[in-house]
């Protein structure tokens, strides 16, 4: 979604918007909007979009990047048609809250290729994993290995059945509340 996509909102519009962050000003916020609805846009269309010439727009983006803002860039791909059909959330329970145990358990997922997601809760689930796998018996094996891991003391999945929504953008035109 660009700015001009906001509904009710047209681009020029975008200062009543409170600000994601101080540092950013209006031509930013238009170019991490476009960047996000189309990672591949020409730094040429992009300058165009946001009504800016080119050298600036890139520069923009450079220090945006710099800045961390722009975490990098990806190719979105169709789990499903690569084999992957099984999608299941993972909630494990930890046994130790120490500092070492839970880093620990970070670096046993980092290690596994099936999580694609890993975050760390508060409440009564330490961690919730995404997983991916081509089908039930292979990750039937990965929550085998999991709840072998050290300091695992239990494991609950929930089969994902559909998915109703995917948004891999941050929502840019909520307002922020400051």
């Amino acid at each position: 979604m660009s700015v001009a996509d906001i509904p009710g909102r047209s681009p020029d519009s975008l200062r009543t918007w409170n600000r994601v962050s101080k540092n950013l000003d209006e031509i930013d916020l238009k170019i991490l909007s476009e960047i996000q609805a189309d990672g591949r846009i020409t730094n040429v269309e992009l300058a165009k979009r946001v009504g800016i010439s080119p050298p600036p727009c890139l520069r923009r983006v450079r220090t945006l990047e710099e800045a961390g803002y722009i975490q990098g860039y990806r190719g979105l791909l169709d789990p499903r048609r690569l084999g992957f059909d099984v999608t299941v959330f993972a909630s494990v329970h930890l046994s130790s809250q120490a500092e070492a145990d839970l880093r620990a358990f970070e670096e046993f997922v980092r290690a596994e290729p099936l999580v694609r997601e890993c975050w760390m809760l508060s409440g009564e689930v330490d961690f919730i994993l995404k997983c991916v796998a081509p089908d039930m018996a292979t990750f039937q094996d990965f929550v085998t290995h999991l709840t072998a891991a050290p300091h695992v003391r239990n494991v609950r999945t929930s089969l994902v059945l559909h998915n109703s929504k995917y948004e891999a953008a941050v929502p840019l035109e909520v307002k922020v509340p400051g």
